[in-house]
């Protein structure tokens, strides 16, 4: 088992496109990194996101990224660490199609997140919510511009952990 690895921790996991990067001429937005990072990296996170992370680990929880791109893990994990994040795990489309998919014939959905124990998935995409009750996860979709983003995502983790614990039991 991975040190990090710890089943007594419940995961929230994390969309990258429209859910953590945003276009900053539709959502607020994180100051831009300074340069030459800023050439690097031309994501801009979604406004809260640091804050939202660290929160939740400070509340126990491991903070994973689920994403169907195929950004390398390092690309992520040197990007987020810029803004003082540093996630328990990461989920690209490389790792997914390898793990997940394994050559099936039958296609599986881009993402699947119990797979990896995570028991809450943050998506802009309906569709990958709508999977939850079908593999066994809960979703939130979040799409537009929400100032109010971090309350509810924190509150929506409370209760997936109230229901996550009792199956613990």
């Amino acid at each position: 088992m991975n040190p990090k690895d710890d089943p007594g921790k419940m995961r929230v996991s994390f969309d990258l496109d429209e859910v953590l990067f945003v276009n900053p001429a539709t959502h607020k937005t994180e100051k831009e990194l300074a340069f030459p990072f800023n050439r690097i990296y031309k994501e801009r996170l979604r406004l809260g996101t640091p804050d939202l992370i660290n929160t939740l680990q400070k509340m126990g929880y491991e903070v994973w990224v689920y994403t169907s791109s195929f950004r390398t893990e390092n690309y992520i994990k040197l990007l987020f660490r810029h803004y003082g994040v540093r996630f328990d795990g990461i989920v690209n489309g490389t790792r997914h199609l390898k793990e997940v998919q394994q050559g099936r014939s039958q296609i599986l959905p881009q993402k699947v997140p119990n797979r990896y124990r995570i028991s809450l998935h943050v998506d802009d995409e309906a569709v990958i919510c709508s999977y939850g009750r079908e593999f066994g996860f809960d979703a939130y979709q979040l799409d537009a511009q929400d100032d109010d983003w971090k309350e509810k995502i924190i509150a929506k983790a409370g209760e997936v952990k109230k229901k996550w614990e009792r199956t613990r039991k």
